[in-house]
């Protein structure tokens, strides 16, 4: 497909003798088609020109040298705006789409690097709750974009299996097993030992020494407190394992905090060595840069922290994936830990790493009071319920509006499920969401089940017009109209999306883009006939319809989404 930008900024390059990379990083598509299909905005250049903006932009005018791409320029204030020469935009773009149906926005650009994403680590012990649903949601579409621009991607669930949180189960555990049905949903009885745990301990402090032998002898290898512990780690998996088949979600490899039990003396001897521990009031820290608190490596009584914990995964990851870059999809109120563990291997002499990770926060989602949702006061809310009620809400529509429909059931799992990770990937990443059944299962605007429907609605339209014209076949200049046009526009700005979600590690761009294309067509749909009497209009048209079916079809399935043929 033509890069419309190189193009521009090759010609741009040649007036203004600045760097083509950096000219075509500068260049714009304007939120109004009036103004036209690409910008310039000149004043980035004023410093370097020594020339005010508007000035800039009628020199560069006067200069541009005819070109069979591009139509006009129009300068406004210190702005070259760029129409294109519409019949081969249309052409090229449609062509791409229906060359390469399959692989549509598919690029090579990540090919020869490696990027590990860490995403989703729920404890065990506890359903999957709420609380999850955003790092991974949000880590799994990163996941297959990033796969999808040709990197190697190393999808890592570091799971929280480690610690005093699932020692308090373990110990509840030997006190209380004999008081719970553990044969039909044995997590839901273990949560349960998990809150009545934490319940005594909030009343009665001097009762967290039994998480605390529990812990003892976990750490000493105690056969019966081992196998209690990975047979939990076995039953959280197996709950996990049915949320991450319902979504698509991916990862390869599964080691948690336990994994590097083995692997924190070499992060303290590597910083001793370096002579960058400090002793503090009686723990062992690093000291930071500016006005960040010390990183603790050893706590006064002796012990790791998830720092400690946090730099022996990094070095094991350097070590195994050699990475380009390192993602952590971790809650917003991790972001001081982040930056105290990046700094610190930066310290320990691994800048080049160190500067290759990055914190991608994102917002809590909040009960009604607007509290964090958590296990420890027993109100999270499992996805299983969330995708389950959505789920039956969607069936519950498809018999009221289309009783005969096949696949029924099928078709409302794809469409409840799309409905929940649509919603949270529709906004932005570092907003907190308040858990609303009410916007969750909203069936109506820029929702999930539109996005599946406009799909559906390509599908229709072609399935009833019997055939699908080839772009050899069809006559682009009978898509010139103003809808037409538009959708097209749209259709040719998926490259730079995905390479824009990707770059800000923002999902929701892909998303609302999703959202703009949908309504595009439905625009397009309402002003005209597809099927037309006019065959050489039809064809045309319909070969617009498809590429719009194959466009919404691939970005929903980036999303984690599905696609029924019929709703």
């Amino acid at each position: 497909m033509l890069d419309y930008k190189k193009i521009i900024a090759e010609e741009l390059a040649k007036i203004t003798n600045v760097d083509i990379n950096e000219l075509e990083s500068y260049i714009e598509i304007p939120p109004n088609t009036d103004l036209g299909d690409y910008a310039f905005p000149c004043f980035r250049l004023a410093k370097e020109l020594k020339k005010a903006p508007p000035m800039i932009a009628n020199e560069i005018k006067e200069q541009f040298p005819e070109n069979e791409y591009i139509e006009k320029i129009d300068v406004v204030g210190g702005y070259l705006n760029i129409y294109v020469n519409k019949l081969p935009y249309v052409s090229d773009i449609l062509k791409s789409v229906s060359d390469n149906r399959e692989n549509y926005g598919k690029m090579t650009i990540g090919n020869g690097k490696t990027i590990v994403i860490d995403y989703s680590a729920p404890n065990i012990a506890k359903p999957f709750h709420i609380g999850h649903l955003r790092s991974t949601v949000i880590g799994g579409a990163l996941y297959k974009m990033y796969k999808f621009l040709g990197y190697n991607v190393v999808g890592v669930n570091h799971l929280g299996d480690w610690g005093m949180g699932i020692c308090r189960t373990i110990a509840g555990y030997k006190m209380w097993k004999d008081e719970y049905d553990f044969s039909v949903r044995p997590i839901d009885s273990i949560l349960a030992i998990y809150v009545r745990y934490n319940k005594i301990e909030k009343e009665d402090p001097d009762f967290k020494k039994h998480a605390v032998e529990a812990l003892k002898l976990l750490e000493e290898g105690d056969e019966e407190t081992t196998k209690i512990w990975k047979w939990i780690i076995d039953v959280s998996l197996a709950d996990y394992k049915k949320i991450y088949d319902l979504i698509g979600c991916e990862f390869d490899s599964y080691n948690g905090e336990a994994f590097y039990n083995d692997k924190m003396d070499r992060v303290v001897r590597e910083l001793e060595e370096k002579n960058l521990l400090v002793e503090s009031e009686g723990a062992k820290v690093v000291v930071m840069d500016e006005d960040i608190p010390p990183c603790i490596i050893i706590t006064s009584a002796g012990t790791t922290i998830y720092a400690t914990r946090d730099l022996a995964a990094l070095l094991y990851r350097i070590d195994n994936y050699n990475f380009d870059k390192c993602l952590y999809l971790v809650a917003s109120e991790q972001s001081l830990h982040f930056k105290q563990v990046f700094e610190t291997l930066s310290k320990m002499g691994y800048e080049k790493y160190a500067s290759a990770c990055e914190h991608i926060p994102f917002g809590l989602v909040l009960d009604e009071d607007g509290q964090k949702m958590g296990s420890r006061k027993g109100n999270a809310v499992t996805l299983e319920e969330i995708f389950n009620e959505s789920i039956e809400k969607s069936l519950q529509i498809i018999e009221e509006k289309n009783p005969t429909l096949e696949n029924k059931e099928e078709v409302a799992k794809l469409v409840g499920v799309g409905a929940i990770i649509f919603n949270d990937l529709a906004n932005n990443r570092i907003k907190d969401e308040i858990f609303d059944w009410k916007q969750i299962l909203n069936f109506a605007g820029e929702t999930g089940p539109y996005m599946q429907y406009t799909y559906v609605r390509t599908q229709s339209i072609l399935r009833n017009a019997g055939y699908t014209p080839k772009f050899a076949e069809i006559d682009c200049t009978k898509l010139m109209d103003a809808e037409a046009i538009n959708v097209i526009k749209a259709i040719g700005n998926f490259d730079d999306v995905l390479v824009s979600a990707t770059q800000k590690n923002e999902p929701s761009l892909l998303s609302r883009y999703l959202i703009d294309l949908a309504q595009s067509f439905s625009r397009f749909y309402n002003e005209h006939h597809i099927l037309t009497e006019d065959k050489a209009v039809q064809d045309a048209r319909l070969l617009l319809t498809d590429a719009v079916g194959i466009v919404i079809k691939e970005g929903l399935a980036l999303l984690g989404i599905k696609c029924p043929s019929q709703m």
